[in-house]
C-alpha cells in the first residue's frame, strides 16, 4: 500500500498537482469570510457567553444521543424564521449536509440531474445514493430540461435538480428562476447549495433564493463562510428535516457541533440584519475589484461581476502556482486552484473579496498581479530555451 500511494503522490507532484496545507500569509484575498464576521467582536462574545453559560466546550455526542443541546434547537428555530422556511437542520459542515441530502432523500429509481460544476460534496452524495444521475452543461437550463425529460422517459419516479446559486470557482450565478420553472414542470425537487451566497446575495442577505417562490425547494446554507462560524443548515419543508434526522447517516452518526458554535451562528444571522452595510460594501468592492483586475491583465483573463468570487484564468498549473507564490512574497494571500477542483487546462487564481478590504489594497493587488503576469510571460521562453 505504501509503495502504491508513494508512486501516486510522486506522479501528482511531477504534474504540479501536489497539495499541502498552507498557513495564511499577507492580506486576505483567499478566505470565504466575505463579510468579516469571523473576527467580529459580537460573534466572539456570543461564543464566549455560551461557553460561560453552559460550562462546556464539546457537545460530547451525536444529536440523537447526549449531544443535542438548547443552542442547537435555538439556532434551528431562528434559521427557519430567518430564511422563511418550515424547518432548518444543523449539520457539522456543508460537505456533511450535501452528503446527507443526496445520499438520503433520493429513493431507488430516482434520478438526480446536476450541474457539471456543482460542488464535489453533491457528487459524493449522489455516488452514495441508490439513485441514477445525469449531469448537464454548466448553467444550462435547456440541457437540464433534456436530461429531466430523458430520465422521466426511462422510468424515474422522483427527479431532483442540483445546482449552486453562486459557484465557488467561477463566481457566476445560476439562473434560479429557470431551474424553478423546470422543477415545477417536471415535478422535481430543486436543491440549491447557497454556500457562497448566504449573507451575500438577496435583498436582505438570505441568499439567491430570496424573493423567489420555492416552498418545496431545499437550500443549504453553510455557516463557515460569510456567517463566520462553522457548520451548515439544511432549510426547507419540515418533513425533509424529520426524514434526515431519521435516515441521514452524516446526522445520526456524527458528534454534534459545540453549543457555543451554534450560538455564534445565531448571532451571525442577527448581524446580517443589523449591519447591512457589510453586504452593500462587499458588492461595491467586488465590482471595483473585478473591474481593476480585468483592466490590469492582458494575457490572463477575468470578467467583471459584482460577486465576491473573482477567478483569474491562467490555464497552466505551474504558472498558477508560481503566481500565487509570488503574490504571497509580495504580501497578498491569493490561492491557486488546480485540477481536479477545476477542469484540466483551467488552473486559476481565486481572488476572494471581503467587506473590510480597502480600495487601495485592491489597487495594489491589481498592480502586482499585472507585474507578475508580465514577469512570468518573460520567464517562460527563457525556461523553454534552457
Amino acid at each position: 500500500m505504501l509503495s502504491r500511494i508513494s508512486k501516486e503522490l510522486s506522479e501528482l507532484e511531477s504534474r504540479g498537482l501536489g497539495r499541502e496545507p498552507a498557513l495564511p500569509r499577507g492580506l486576505d484575498f483567499a478566505s470565504n469570510d466575505y463579510l468579516g464576521l469571523a473576527r467580529h467582536p459580537l460573534m466572539i462574545e456570543a461564543a464566549r457567553a455560551a461557553l460561560v453559560r453552559w460550562g462546556r466546550l464539546g457537545a460530547a455526542g451525536s444529536r440523537l444521543l447526549a449531544g443535542h443541546h438548547e443552542e442547537h434547537e435555538a439556532l434551528e428555530a431562528e434559521a427557519a424564521r430567518f430564511f422563511g422556511a418550515e424547518a432548518a437542520l444543523y449539520f457539522n459542515s456543508g460537505f456533511d449536509a450535501n452528503l446527507a441530502i443526496f445520499s438520503t432523500l433520493p429513493a431507488p429509481r430516482s434520478c438526480v440531474v446536476y450541474d457539471e460544476r456543482v460542488h464535489a460534496s453533491v457528487k459524493e452524495g449522489i455516488r452514495a445514493s441508490l439513485a441514477g444521475k445525469s449531469s448537464f452543461r454548466h448553467n444550462d437550463p435547456e440541457d437540464a430540461g433534456r436530461r429531466l425529460r430523458l430520465a422521466r422517459e426511462r422510468g424515474a419516479r422522483e427527479l431532483y435538480i442540483a445546482v449552486e446559486s453562486l459557484y465557488s470557482m467561477e463566481g457566476d450565478l445560476a439562473p434560479l428562476p429557470a431551474f424553478l420553472d423546470l422543477a415545477r414542470r417536471f415535478e422535481a425537487t430543486l436543491v440549491v447549495d447557497e454556500a457562497h451566497a448566504t449573507g451575500v446575495l438577496g435583498t436582505t442577505g438570505r441568499g439567491a433564493l430570496e424573493g423567489l417562490k420555492a416552498p418545496e425547494s431545499i437550500a443549504l446554507h453553510t455557516c463557515g463562510k460569510a456567517l463566520g462560524a462553522a457548520g451548515a443548515l439544511v432549510v426547507g419543508p419540515r418533513l425533509v428535516a424529520r426524514y434526515l434526522v431519521n435516515r441521514s447517516r452524516p446526522f445520526i452518526f456524527s458528534t454534534a457541533q459545540p453549543p457555543a458554535v451554534a450560538a455564534a451562528v445565531r448571532r451571525a444571522l442577527a448581524l446580517i440584519d443589523e449591519e447591512p452595510w457589510r453586504r452593500e460594501r462587499l458588492r461595491e468592492l467586488s465590482r471595483t475589484a473585478s473591474s481593476r483586475l480585468k483592466g490590469a491583465l492582458s494575457r490572463w483573463r477575468t470578467v467583471e461581476r459584482d460577486t465576491p468570487v473573482i477567478p483569474v484564468a491562467i490555464g497552466s498549473e505551474g504558472e498558477a502556482l508560481a503566481a500565487a507564490r509570488e503574490l504571497a512574497r509580495r504580501g497578498f494571500d491569493v490561492r491557486a486552484v488546480r485540477p481536479p477542483t477545476v477542469p484540466p487546462g483551467t488552473a486559476r487564481l481565486r481572488v476572494s473579496i471581503h467587506a473590510e478590504r480597502r480600495e487601495r489594497e485592491i489597487e495594489e493587488l491589481a498592480r502586482e498581479l499585472s507585474r507578475i503576469e508580465r514577469s512570468l510571460e518573460k520567464a517562460a521562453p527563457a525556461a523553454a530555451a534552457a
